[in-house]
């Protein structure tokens, strides 16, 4: 099973933070790659691979200039989080069956074509609600919660959980 999240419109004036939490969502909850169109960030491809550098990997994050024809030319199916969806409850049985998805998520005003153009437009809630919100339970729904015991490859940090405080070896 492979996941890439494509992140529509980034713009760095605005998006930074809520680009950088998707990508650190996606890696997190077992998707392999982010591409983002819009405004290319290296600010946060850098962030982001720091990241997947320290804690684990693999993950890669990438810009892309035209989105659409990454949607076009998707070897799998493409599925377009959106609140106008149809709800993911009734159909996770059928997203659990795509093992190489492409997960569309919005940033600024997500274009027409792109409901158009998606394979499934697939609602967590058909309430307004945090595109890092829909992408965390999107991948927990759809790894049946096995990506919370994830083991990453060549983590230089690891988390040691406890009840109180902070260790990290």
């Amino acid at each position: 099973m492979h996941v890439t999240v494509l992140r529509l419109g980034h713009r760095p004036s605005r998006d930074k933070r809520i680009t950088t939490h998707c990508g650190l969502v996606a890696r997190a909850l077992g998707a392999d790659n982010l591409f983002y169109s819009g405004i290319k960030d290296s600010s946060i491809e850098k962030s982001i691979q720091g990241v997947a550098n320290q804690w684990g990997g693999p993950f890669g994050i990438a810009h892309v200039k035209d989105w659409k024809t990454l949607i076009k030319e998707w070897k799998g199916s493409s599925l377009h989080l959106t609140m106008y969806g149809l709800p993911i409850q009734k159909k996770i049985s059928q997203i659990r069956k795509i093992k190489d998805l492409l997960v569309i998520i919005g940033g600024e005003k997500v274009p027409w074509e792109v409901y158009q153009l998606a394979d499934l437009n697939i609602g967590v809630t058909n309430q307004p609600h945090s595109e890092v919100a829909g992408l965390a339970i999107l991948l927990h729904e759809y790894f049946q919660g096995g990506e919370l015991d994830k083991k990453f490859r060549d983590s230089k940090k690891v988390v040691v959980p406890q009840a109180r405080g902070k260790k990290v070896k």
